[in-house]
C-alpha cells in the first residue's frame, strides 16, 4: 500500500509516471525528473538479506539520494539501511513496510527530488523551509548555550539553507520543541568525530523564541504525524499553523 501511495504522490506533485526499464523484473521502478532524466527514487523489491537482515523474504523498498551527513544519521535508525546498489555515500534504502512512517517516507522523497534537481529547478522549487531537528539535554546544555550567546554553532545534518527556520526537539526527560531559531550561516567546514557523533560540517542558528516545555510535547506532535524525531525532518504543514498560530510560515 506505501509504494501505491509514493506512487499516486509523485504522479500529484510532480507528474512523474514511473519508469521500468527492466523487462525482466517489471516490478521495479525508476522516479526520474522529465529535464534532466536523473533518477530521484527507485521502487524494488530484494531479499531482506540483501539489506543485512535474516530473513530471506523479499522486501519492497525505496531508494533515494541524500545529504551524506543526513545519511549517516539515517541508517542508524530502524528501516533505513545503505543503498542496495548504489552509492552508499548518497544513497539510502527505506523499507516500505511501516518501519519507517510514511510521512517520513515522502519527507525524503521530496529532499531526494531537490538534490537530483537541475540547477534551474532547485532556484524554482527551493523557498525557505522549516526543519525539526534532535538535541539531546545528556550531551549538551542548550539552554546554557544560548544564555551566552543567542547564536550557536550547531550539526548540520540536512540541506539547510540561510534564512531556513529551525526547531529543536529536546529528546528525553523533555520530549518537546523547545527553541525556534533561524540558520544564518551554513556549510561551515567542521571536524569532529567520537563514538556516538561526527560532524563534518555546521551552521549556525540564531535564537528567535523559547517555547514552554508542556506546549509541543511528543503527544501533541503525534497527533500531527510526528512519532520521533531521531534525526533531522522537514515540519509538517499543520504542525506548522499549530506553531504559528494558525498559519504556516511562508518565508
Amino acid at each position: 500500500m506505501l509504494r501505491e501511495d509514493i506512487l499516486e504522490y509523485v504522479m500529484k506533485k510532480y507528474q512523474t509516471e514511473p519508469d521500468h526499464p527492466w523487462k525482466g523484473e517489471p516490478d521495479n521502478a525508476v522516479l526520474r525528473h522529465e529535464d534532466n532524466r536523473k533518477w530521484y527514487g527507485l521502487l524494488m523489491y530484494v531479499s531482506r538479506r540483501n539489506l543485512g537482515l535474516a530473513e530471506r523474504e523479499p522486501a519492497d523498498i525505496l531508494n533515494v539520494k541524500c545529504d551524506p551527513a543526513l545519511g549517516e544519521t539515517l541508517r542508524r535508525t530502524p528501516g533505513i539501511f545503505p543503498a542496495y546498489h548504489m552509492n552508499h555515500r548518497e544513497w539510502i534504502s527505506i523499507l516500505l513496510d511501516g518501519t519507517v512512517e510514511k510521512d517520513r517516507v515522502l519527507d525524503l522523497l521530496d529532499l531526494s527530488y531537490e538534490l537530483t534537481a537541475s540547477k534551474r529547478k532547485k532556484t524554482k522549487l527551493r523557498g525557505p523551509m522549516e526543519w525539526i531537528i534532535p538535541a539531546n539535554p545528556a550531551y549538551y546544555d542548550v539552554e546554557e548555550g544560548f544564555r551566552q550567546n543567542p547564536v550557536m554553532e550547531w550539526k548540520q545534518t540536512s540541506n539547510v539553507k540561510v534564512g531556513d527556520l529551525i526547531y529543536m526537539y529536546m529528546a528525553a526527560p523533555v520530549c518537546a520543541i523547545l527553541y525556534k531559531c533561524r540558520a544564518v550561516e551554513v556549510d561551515i567546514p567542521y571536524h569532529y568525530e567520537d563514538e556516538k557523533l561526527t560532524i563534518r560540517k555546521a551552521m549556525k542558528i540564531e535564537l528567535l523564541e523559547r517555547y514552554d516545555e508542556k506546549r509541543f510535547t511528543r503527544d501533541l506532535l503525534k497527533q500531527f504525524g510526528v512519532y520521533a524525531v531521531r534525526s533531522p525532518r522537514s515540519m509538517p504543514h499543520s504542525l506548522s499553523c499549530e506553531i504559528n498560530g494558525g498559519e504556516a510560515w511562508n518565508g
